[in-house]
């Protein structure tokens, strides 16, 4: 056996294809992965909005607005910041609206989902900031789940490696100047590893200290990007370059920076949990005049 063989059978193997046909429809591995991701993170989210005396149901009534908005804001941002395959030379502006072939980039995401999020608070009669504190946990559990797409797509790893759990690709998928056989960085299982590991830490931390105000999403937002900073240093598909280094790594140091900042300020003035969901809280005041009020 050569050494070559040898580094191949040592390594992770990618999954022989990413999409099965029930007749004419294709089923594809990457959107059941975002689905699976979303049903977890809303499972997740309704029993932490339960805890902290929210109504469960109201989970899914925000999940309805922050979704649809994640994904769009995601595949605008990955058409931004990856924009050679749509509109280079050779490139199909169409191609920007093929979502199921992959690339959501998780700032937009975030960013966009965050408004449809705080549509759906302001319809449900709940403050975001505590909400954004539930949901934190499961969106790092989203992100894992969703990774799995990347490597059924067999896309977006890191750079060559000898270590026994690099990743190996097929000749279809293998970037130009390199051989057969060559393993590379499994970035998706780093950052899948990354996200449960904070996720759980999140967890640990928020019932430790009792955070509150927001502070559970900022955190959230730092363990990510610190994550993602060192993850996105290994990848090696095509991306945009600031200054000599991919978008992503700069956006992670600062959007990182900024919610260290945030998560330190509202700490200050908001320390502890909150006290109340929702958004127009009825007073002792109204209580009374509720109940000695006559029935009609």
């Amino acid at each position: 056996m050569t050494l070559a063989a040898v580094a191949v059978a040592a390594g992770i193997p990618s999954p022989s294809q990413a999409a099965w046909h029930l007749g004419p429809f294709p089923l594809r591995a990457y959107a059941f992965a975002i689905l699976l991701g979303i049903a977890a993170a809303a499972v997740l989210t309704r029993r932490r909005w339960a805890a902290r005396g929210g109504d469960p149901e109201t989970v899914l009534d925000i999940t309805y607005w922050a979704v649809p908005f994640g994904i769009v804001g995601g595949r605008i941002y990955h058409v931004l910041s990856s924009p050679d395959a749509y509109f280079g030379p050779g490139g199909d502006p169409v191609r920007a609206l093929y979502v199921w072939e992959g690339g959501l980039g998780i700032w937009g995401a975030v960013a966009f989902g965050a408004v449809g999020a705080w549509i759906g608070c302001r319809r449900a009669g709940v403050r975001l900031a505590p909400f954004a504190d539930a949901l934190a946990p499961g969106l790092l559990v989203a992100q894992a789940i969703g990774r799995l797409g990347n490597w059924f797509n067999q896309e977006l790893f890191g750079g060559p490696t000898t270590l026994p759990w690099g990743l190996q690709i097929d000749e279809a998928h293998l970037p130009a100047g390199f051989e057969p056989g060559t393993l590379f960085h499994p970035t998706f299982l780093y950052e899948l590893v990354w996200n449960l590991a904070a996720a759980a830490l999140l967890i640990w931390l928020d019932r430790r200290f009792r955070l509150g105000h927001g502070r559970v999403f900022w955190l959230y937002v730092a363990f990510y990007t610190a994550g993602r900073l060192w993850i996105e240093l290994l990848r090696i598909d095509p991306a945009e370059t600031v200054l000599g280094l991919r978008l992503n790594v700069w956006t992670s140091v600062v959007v990182g920076l900024g919610a260290l900042v945030a998560f330190v300020l509202v700490g200050r003035r908001h320390p502890g949990r909150d006290t109340t969901l929702l958004r127009t809280p009825s007073t002792t005041q109204d209580d009374e005049a509720d109940a000695s009020a006559p029935a009609r």
